[in-house]
């Protein structure tokens, strides 16, 4: 039996473990903390996955809240004119739902279950020495853990990662209270030009269903001011924002609450690609997972979509590597077939961080007044490369156009 040693039990450590149980192998999954620490502890994303995403999920088995998570069915749109008003509003349903579940309900029940189907967990801060350990012991070492010491092994890939330093101030809130869009459930996108986005979907946390406010600012603009706010300040400082900026949002939060003190979140990082494969001191070589080697700004919501589709990726690869060495190639391979559908995420999501072009603007418009536009861009969230046959290029655009037109 091949021996794997997983280090991170997040979405993708936690999903790829499991993957390669039920597959036969052997899988230790290494975590900085226990179940009990993840529930009780600080939010840690907002995770909307879309269909793809939780398809490998259920295909594993490991959908286990089914409605008692709030339905996405779907997303709007709204482009603020810097006046109180909407210059471009628009919605479409999404073809798959999608949904939103608070990591310290998943990974703690998610860790139990790999537990349960035979899985060994270490608890522990791995560094260094751990992964030589692991490596010794191991056919095969993933680096799944996207922070701390050992992340800092996997080299920026400099021609993939256009960003040296973050392009948002990242902050958000999970709350009670909030009133439901009007037309259907599901994530509300706000543009604010020259100032950031602000983003709000339904969830479920600890404590049941919930609703997630989620603000990105432009560094030094007027939407980056999260730093070192206590938890109640940071929503006092949401409201204020809402009220300025986006007041047809604030309209829906008059009664909104907390769900708890650790229900709040702010920080920032630079959007970076990494080389797959990092060399331990030893000559011992590990390959990373997900946000390790692809860490995208949340804009698009690609995060958690990213991690499981990593994860079935590798679980893939994996298997068709049948009984050969895990050696550098087999990584690079493994990654590679991981970044050919990653790098449409990537491009995409780094180039919404940019003030939109014509072409887009354009795009945009058209969708506010024909649902076929619409709809192609709310579905590409789940599915990005299609964003490449009609909304990244201006050629392109202007085709399609010209075809819905006719």
């Amino acid at each position: 039996m091949r021996k794997i040693t997983i280090v991170g039990a997040g979405q993708a450590g936690l999903q790829l473990g499991i993957g390669l149980i039920d597959h036969g192998y052997d899988v230790t999954l290494v975590s900085n903390r226990t179940g009990d620490q993840i529930r009780e502890g600080r939010v840690m994303s907002s995770q909307a996955m879309f269909g793809t995403a939780l398809a490998h999920e259920r295909n594993l088995g490991l959908d286990f809240w089914g409605d008692a998570c709030p339905a996405i069915a779907g997303l709007g749109v709204n482009i603020a004119d810097g006046q109180g008003g909407r210059a471009i509003s628009f919605d479409a349903r999404l073809e798959a739902t999608a949904r939103s579940i608070d990591q310290r309900v998943k990974m703690p029940l998610w860790m139990g279950e790999f537990a349960r189907r035979g899985g060994r967990l270490d608890f522990r801060e791995a560094g260094i020495g751990d992964l030589e350990r692991y490596a010794a012991e191991s056919d095969l070492v993933i680096v799944a853990a996207g922070k701390g010491q050992i992340a800092g092994l996997f080299e920026r890939d400099a021609q993939r990662s256009p960003y040296n330093a973050p392009q948002r101030a990242l902050a958000l809130a999970y709350v009670t209270g909030m009133e439901p869009l009007p037309h259907r459930t599901g994530v509300s996108f706000n543009v604010i030009p020259g100032a950031g986005e602000y983003f709000t979907m339904p969830s479920l946390t600890t404590s049941g269903p919930c609703d997630i406010m989620f603000f990105e600012g432009v560094p030094g603009g007027p939407l980056d001011c999260f730093d070192g706010l206590a938890p109640d300040q940071q929503l006092a400082t949401f409201l204020e924002l809402l009220r300025t900026y986006v007041p047809w949002e604030a309209e829906r939060c008059t009664d909104v609450a907390l769900t708890d003190w650790n229900g709040t979140l702010a920080g920032r990082f630079a959007p970076t690609v990494r080389k797959p494969v990092a060399t331990l001191p030893s000559g011992a070589q590990v390959l990373g997972l997900a946000d390790v080697v692809v860490l995208n700004d949340p804009v698009t919501g690609q995060g958690s979509n990213n991690a499981s589709k990593c994860a079935a990726s590798y679980l893939a690869a994996i298997l068709d590597h049948g009984d050969r060495p895990y050696d550098a190639a087999f990584m690079e391979l493994a990654f590679g077939r991981f970044w050919d559908t990653a790098q449409s995420a990537t491009t995409w999501t780094n180039a919404m961080l940019g003030a939109p072009p014509q072409h887009v603007l354009e795009l945009f418009g058209a969708a506010t007044v024909n649902p076929r536009v619409a709809a192609r861009f709310v579905n590409g969230f789940d599915d990005p490369r299609d964003f490449f046959h009609w909304f990244m290029d201006p050629a392109a655009a202007q085709n399609y156009l010209a075809e819905v037109s006719a």
